[in-house]
């Protein structure tokens, strides 16, 4: 039975190899049809002097198509060589990561080594950490690429290196030890297929294609150069829609031969180590989306956010049964053990993935610095919500709106709750108002002057020739009768719009000017670094990114009702915290969070929605009662 099982395992792993090898050539043979097009008008110069030598094309003919053809094949060789030196010489895309010298892990070095002579492929070169929950190899053969990883590892630069190693940070401290090896095993497998000289050529030139079709934006770029760029830029996209297809089922061949081979080795383990693969994934988007973004936009940053991710997953696991057990794994060894400093480690992935997902400057700083899970509620749950209350009152006061419980917005007793929610309550007189006055307008009231100058000296709606003489817009009773159904549809809270309006207005000229800082520190920074380069640590180094930052947002942009309830529910949690017996905490899977008596509120955010959409404050109101809350004092803001 074991034969019968291995032998399939063989041939699985054969037929994987040679699909990969005979669409590596395939991409290969696209490459030489493009060579044998641009030596194309060389060759037929060349017959055609050939035969003026030997008396077959004599005549003034044949000279002139002998100067034609010679100046379009000096032309053609010329763009070709300017493709092929900017293919050739074209950065290609690095994937942003924490590189990891030998000394800074060597039992993890150690591991993969072990793991390649298992499977008898090459060892990885070298090893990197993402922020992400993924593994995968990558070739950094590129001498750009090659310069970076002689500074941290002090190795040769071969082209014929085996590829990089690259594994998501949060698998090091989630997994545990044998884990991790069962998951990284079709992944070493794949350096086997990609050591062939056919697979790694192709790969390089689909990646020298890729390059080049984004060198015309690159900056600093003068137009004449800039055009150039865009002509092999569009040649680049010709070939690479050419060999798309191929390049595309090469690699699906080079993962199947990485698969097959990789059966041979903790096959049982890999089964169960595939569902930590999708917990973590899940605790990851949670921690960061929930948990980190809050205080990535407070100017801070959690130092140890794959330590965080246990605390999600274990908190993940208390709460749902499907993830029942995953935590029991915790008394095993983790795999982060095999790192000789994982909280230096930590910390490096961690600001590796505020720039990723943020945008956040390379460096610690005044306006950027790192935060401790034990600071998490008082550095920034406490400070965000003092923040968006303060930005919330300071909008109702651009708005002129009163304090119902100071008399004026400018009294000495300070901000309140009560002036939040006196603004945005709507009485039920003035919902019931448009619908009661609608029914009793008369066909004559129609036609009668309005009070309001506004409607009366309205240009647009006097000189107007289609809303005058259209007969189908003036005795349409359909159409008279969908205007009708849409008056009577009044907005339900038209104090929140303009609230919601004037809040994202003023975030948007915050976050304009917070970029604008970015950008200068950044040139500044990258000034710096220019005129003293600095020296890359013995132990890790973070490499990347290529491009604008954030490369990933985590969210879209959020629409003024969710920044007005945002602002107030930070402004109850405020009252809460000063008048109640409450607290700031945090909730591994939901981020920031209101701790009242000893238990998180989570009923707090429908008495708020209730009261930003439909105006109701009844809700509100009678939480407030049940907590403590007394929304008429004042309370402290930033």
């Amino acid at each position: 039975m074991y034969g019968v099982s291995g032998t399939g395992a063989v041939v699985g792993e054969e037929w994987g190899a040679r699909a990969a090898r005979s669409r590596a050539l395939a991409v290969l043979r696209v490459r030489g049809r493009a060579l044998g097009l641009a030596v194309l008008p060389a060759a037929v110069a060349v017959v055609l002097y050939a035969g003026g030598v030997t008396g077959h094309f004599t005549g003034s003919g044949w000279d002139t198509a002998r100067w034609v053809v010679t100046v379009l094949a000096v032309l053609v060789l010329l763009a070709a060589t300017a493709v092929a030196l900017v293919v050739a010489r074209a950065r290609p895309a690095a994937t942003p990561t924490v590189e990891l010298s030998e000394t800074a892990a060597p039992d993890l070095y150690r591991l993969v080594r072990d793991l390649a002579d298992r499977l008898d492929v090459p060892a990885p070169s070298a090893i990197a950490l993402t922020p992400d929950c993924d593994s995968w190899l990558e070739d950094r053969t590129h001498r750009a690429h090659r310069v970076h990883h002689k500074q941290v590892h002090r190795t040769s630069d071969g082209a014929g290196a085996a590829p990089v190693l690259v594994i998501g940070s949060p698998f090091l401290w989630w997994m545990r030890v044998a884990e991790l090896r069962a998951v990284l095993a079709p992944v070493v497998a794949g350096t086997g297929p990609a050591a062939h000289p056919d697979i790694a050529a192709a790969r390089r030139f689909v990646r020298g294609l890729d390059a080049a079709v984004a060198v015309p934006e690159t900056p600093g770029l003068d137009p004449f150069r800039r055009l150039g760029a865009h002509g092999v830029g569009q040649v680049a996209r010709v070939l690479l829609r050419a060999c798309r297809g191929h390049a595309g089922e090469m690699e699906r061949g080079v993962a199947a031969a990485g698969s097959e081979r990789a059966q041979a080795v903790d096959y049982g383990v890999r089964i169960v180590a595939q569902e930590q693969v999708g917990l973590a994934y899940a605790g990851w988007d949670r921690l960061l989306t929930r948990v980190a973004l809050p205080a990535w936009r407070m100017g801070r940053w959690p130092a140890k956010l794959d330590a965080g991710v246990v605390s999600a997953l274990t908190e993940l696991s208390r709460r749902d049964r499907l993830a029942d057990g995953f935590s029991s794994r915790l008394g095993e060894r983790p795999a982060c053990d095999l790192l000789e400093e994982p909280g230096a480690v930590d910390e490096a992935t961690s600001l590796l993935a505020a720039r990723l997902f943020h945008g956040g400057p390379a460096e610690a700083g005044p306006d950027w610095s790192p935060v401790e899970w034990s600071q998490y509620p008082e550095e920034v749950v406490d400070r965000k919500w003092r923040t968006d209350a303060a930005r919330l009152h300071e909008v109702l006061d651009r708005l002129g709106v009163a304090d119902s419980s100071a008399g004026s917005s400018t009294a000495p007793g300070g901000p309140t709750l009560t002036r939040v929610m006196a603004h945005l309550s709507v009485t039920p007189s003035a919902k019931e108002q448009p619908q009661a006055q609608a029914p009793a307008q008369t066909p004559a009231d129609a036609h009668a002057p309005d009070d309001d100058p506004a409607a009366v000296h309205d240009p647009a709606a006097v000189h107007d020739p289609e809303a005058v003489h259209d007969p189908e817009a003036v005795h349409d009773p359909e159409g008279a009768h969908d205007l009708a159904a849409l008056d009577d549809e009044p907005q339900a809270n038209p104090a929140a719009d303009a609230l919601a309006g004037a809040l994202s207005a003023l975030l948007a000229r915050e976050e304009a000017a917070r970029e604008a800082r970015a950008a200068a520190t950044a040139a500044e920074a990258a000034k710096t670094a220019a005129a003293a380069p600095s020296a890359t640590t013995p132990h890790m180094a973070v490499s990347g990114p290529d491009g604008p930052l954030p490369l990933f947002p985590l969210q879209p942009p959020r629409t003024g009702r969710d920044l007005l309830a945002d602002h107030v529910t930070a402004m109850v949690c405020c009252a809460a915290v000063d008048t109640a017996e409450a607290a700031p905490g945090l909730d591994w899977l939901d981020g920031p969070a209101l701790i009242v008596g000893g238990e998180r509120a989570s009923d707090l955010g429908p008495r708020v929605l209730a009261l930003v959409e439909d105006g109701d404050p009844e809700p509100l109101r009678a939480w407030l009662a049940r907590t403590g809350v007394r929304p008429e004092k004042p309370v402290r803001l930033v």
